[in-house]
Order: structure tokens, then sequence, then C-alpha cells
């Protein structure tokens, strides 16, 4: 795994496929690393060479001092991929991982080929709840949300019977660094993507699930209302999508991505 510095941080980087493949970057959500992609791994490099990271202040990667910006965040992605000489790649981001693909999207169209942003939002009018969290994780830690957020997480259904997964992300999340996660809620805090996505022209897909509550089929919708040509697509899971339905997630995923 090579470790590439973007402005002095350290990010941890996985390259796998064959090497003659296009290339896909994988971009997580907020508290996961880089092996939330794990289940899609076996799809994926049938066809492409992957690219997955940990960002600043996640996983294997840097802490820097917060807050950060989902900017800083597209400016890391562009690190790795001048770090490994790539001119385009296509984008698949879930949650955080989509508003860093809005932002790549908008401000560096060549070097996006295509464009899949999953579970995600492009703004929040009510700030105060993410500065709640941020009060009680400053108090509490992350072990004070692993019952929330595996709730947002995953569907109830799920979550009976798959314990096994769950114990693997509530492992994931609590790995996070406190103040790597807490810059990160800032950066979606402060985002406001609804002005940039009209200068979006990849090809793109939104993927929703039917059960998320953190980001909406309506946060979907609007996205998709606002980037001509984009498809969007509803899936029968909650927010971490890909864990939960990791067959359809890919299938959708490579069917779009075969598209000419």
């Amino acid at each position: 795994m090579p470790v590439i510095h973007a402005d002095g941080c350290p990010l941890n980087v996985a390259v796998e496929g064959r090497a003659d493949a296009p290339v896909l970057m994988l971009c997580n959500s907020l508290g996961t690393d880089l092996h939330m992609w794990d289940l899609q791994m076996a799809w994926f490099t049938h066809d492409f060479r992957l690219v997955r990271y940990d960002r600043r202040g996640h996983g294997k990667s840097g802490v820097p001092k917060g807050p950060y910006t989902i900017e800083r965040l597209g400016r890391d992605a562009l690190a790795i991929m001048d770090g490994l000489g790539l001119d385009e790649v296509n984008w698949c981001g879930l949650s955080m991982g989509g508003m860093v693909g809005q932002w790549l999207g908008a401000n560096a169209p060549d070097r996006i080929g295509r464009l899949i942003m999953s579970n995600t939002a492009c703004y929040y009018a009510d700030k105060k709840p993410w500065n709640d969290r941020i009060r009680f994780l400053r108090a509490n830690g992350l072990k004070g949300i692993i019952g929330p957020n595996m709730e947002r997480w995953f569907s109830a259904g799920f979550r009976e019977r798959a314990p096994q997964t769950i114990a693997r992300m509530t492992e994931m999340l609590l790995a996070t660094p406190l103040e790597g996660y807490i810059a990160c809620v800032e950066a979606v805090r402060d985002m406001d993507h609804r002005d940039i996505l009209g200068k979006i022209k990849a090809p793109t897909l939104i993927i929703a699930g039917r059960y998320d509550p953190a980001t909406t089929i309506e946060d979907a919708e609007f996205i998709h209302s606002r980037i001509p040509g984009s498809t969007l697509t509803v899936i029968d899971a909650a927010h971490i999508s890909n864990v939960e339905q990791p067959e359809i997630y890919a299938g959708e995923v490579l069917e779009f991505l075969s598209q000419t």
C-alpha cells in the first residue's frame, strides 16, 4: 500500500487489479476506512484497477488539526491521482465520498470519467444536529454514538441477520481517530454544493437507499434534479448500502460503468 502525501498529510492508499484496466477510485463514508469496500473487491477488480484510500483523519492516514473542508478532501483525492500518475479516474463515493465526488465533478471535470455518488447529500440547512454531535463526541467519544450510528447505517432487518457485519463495522468506527472524525463532521456541516451541481458534466449515477435516514431519497432527488443527464436508482438498504446490499450495489455500479 503506497503512502501519498497531500500538503504534508500522509494518505494510506491501496491499488489493486490489472495495471492495464481502467481505473475506479473509491471513497468511503464518515467513520469508515478503505475496507468498507471489501465486499465489492471481487466484482470490481474483474474489470477495473481499483484505487481506494483512507481519507485524512481516518484509518491509517494522518490526522492533521481540523476543521477540514470538502474542498480539502477533494484536493487530497487529486493528490492521490497525481501521485499515482492518473490523468482520469472513474469515481465511486458513498456518503462523504459522494460529497467529495460532487466537488471533483464540478471543479476537476477533466479528471473524472464517470461519477457514481451513493447515499449522499449536497447541503444541510440545519447545523444544530452536527454541532450537537460534536459536543457529544467531545464529552463521550465515539463509543457513545455506536448504537445510533448502526441504526442509521443499516436497516433493522439487516442488523438482526448480520451481527458479524455489524461487529466489523462497529470496530471500524471505533478505530477512527476522534479528532479526525470531528474534523470531517465539520466539513459535512459546512458543505454547500447546491450551486456547483450544474457544473458536473461527467455521466453520473446517483444511488439512494430506500431506508436511509441520513441521506434520504429526497436528498438524492435534489442532486439528480441539478445534474443534467444524471441517473437515479434506489436500492433496498439504509445508509451504508454497499455493505447491506453488496451484490446489488456492485451490479448497479458495473452496469453504469459499462455503458458507452
